[in-house]
């Protein structure tokens, strides 16, 4: 039963013109729009959450959701990983932030323990095969992993929520 359950995609830092500056205005700008966005599907009665765990887009949905969980603890944060060192290139602030979100998780799945040149893929059809709604943060390009979980998404016929990080705001379906 996916009814009740949305799967976070997006963009990592890189893609964005304000690239691993979160206090640029349009980040703020981007997290505001993500927020007010997943506070709208709990409202509508979504109450599983399903992230990627990558830096950016997902990480930030998983601290919104862990933000609401506060006042609704009938929300739950699902954290989907590719593999088991997937934060280890990251900066020592970006590993603690990681970290932080996997132990207030209420699930950590790992789609592989071992990186392999899939895991990502595997990871993104998990998610989407897993919620009913994709939330992306996606730019509309047509190359990546944002891209073509977008596209798996639609194939599969779920919705799609697009937020333009470029614009800050919904991009039709």
């Amino acid at each position: 039963m996916i009814e009740n359950r949305c799967a976070f995609t997006g963009h990592r830092p890189k893609k964005f013109s304000w690239g691993y500056n979160e206090a640029d205005a349009r980040c703020v700008a981007l997290k505001k729009a993500l927020a007010a966005e997943i506070a709208k599907l709990v409202d509508t009665g979504y109450t599983r959450f399903y992230s990627g765990m990558a830096e950016g887009a997902d990480t930030w949905a998983a601290l919104t959701v862990l933000a609401l969980k506060k006042e609704n603890p009938a929300l739950k944060l699902h954290c989907v990983l590719p593999c088991e060192g997937q934060a280890d290139g990251w900066s020592a602030s970006a590993r603690e932030r990681y970290f932080s979100i996997l132990e207030q998780a209420d699930e950590v799945v790992y789609v592989n323990r071992e990186y392999s040149k899939n895991c990502m893929l595997e990871r993104n059809r998990y998610l989407v095969d897993h919620a009913v709604c994709l939330l992306a943060v996606y730019n509309g390009e047509w190359r990546g992993g944002t891209a073509m979980t977008v596209r798996y998404a639609r194939k599969l016929g779920r919705e799609v929520i697009v937020i333009d990080p470029t614009l800050c705001r919904l991009m039709p379906p």
